[in-house]
């Protein structure tokens, strides 16, 4: 009986020194930096960032190796690298400047859950866009290309700058402003600037939709170049 005593106990101290060693190599060593933090912290400034996007986000930060060995950090800030989408597939710089200096970098996921506005039908290049031709798709915008319309009111009255298939999601680079100063037009040649206003009449060489520029043939043969406005202005920048 004593035997079988002493086994119990040697199995029990074992058990517990064990399970103590298991509990101290989940925590950090003493002076070493949480790494689960910082995936937190990741998580947390992808979030903020897209805060501003239409539809639903969901973040999903990748996970950093437990073995990661850093100094801890009071203060770690986090970052996206200049020219990095803060959506997407992307990755969250996270760096510390004291009193330690390290920078880490974090692989994520950041989905955008909302509609977007893509052709219900063919539509022909150079043609004007009705509502009737438009519909709204939801899907993850955030692995589409930049410049995806959400809103209608985007597309309507705008032509295409290319034929687009039914289906096909409608982006800023591929429609053209309706134009507001166009081929033959008579417009008005404004300019002004500290204590002056001038203006002039001619007529535009070309179309232009609001903001392009255009180019303005004036009664004496002057060919001039401004910002086409509405209301059949042109805005001259001297």
């Amino acid at each position: 009986m004593k035997l079988l005593f002493s086994i119990a106990l040697a199995a029990a101290a074992l058990t517990g020194s064990l399970a103590a060693a298991q509990t101290l190599s989940a925590q950090p060593a003493a002076g070493r930096q949480n790494v689960a933090q910082l995936r937190t912290l990741a998580e947390q400034f992808l979030q903020s960032q897209s805060a501003g996007l239409p539809g639903e986000a969901t973040v999903k930060v990748g996970a950093i190796d437990a073995r990661t060995a850093l100094a801890a950090c009071p203060d770690p800030q986090a970052f996206l690298q200049p020219g990095a989408r803060a959506w997407g597939k992307t990755t969250v710089g996270i760096r510390c400047t004291a009193p330690s200096s390290w920078t880490i970098f974090v692989q994520a996921q950041v989905s955008v859950k909302a509609e977007y506005v893509a052709a219900a039908l063919p539509l022909a290049q150079g043609q004007p866009i009705e509502q009737g031709q438009l519909v709204l798709v939801q899907g993850d915008i955030a692995s589409m290309p930049a410049g995806i319309l959400t809103d209608m009111a985007q597309a309507i009255g705008r032509t295409p700058t290319v034929s687009l298939a039914a289906g096909t999601p409608l982006r800023v680079d591929t429609l053209r402003s309706k134009p507001v100063v166009q081929q033959g037009q008579a417009v008005r040649l404004v300019s002004s600037g500290n204590g002056f206003s001038v203006s002039a009449e001619g007529k535009a060489i070309g179309n232009a939709g609001e903001g392009q520029v255009v180019q303005v043939r004036t009664p004496g043969g002057s060919v001039i170049s401004g910002t086409a406005k509405a209301g059949g202005m042109v805005e001259v920048a001297f």
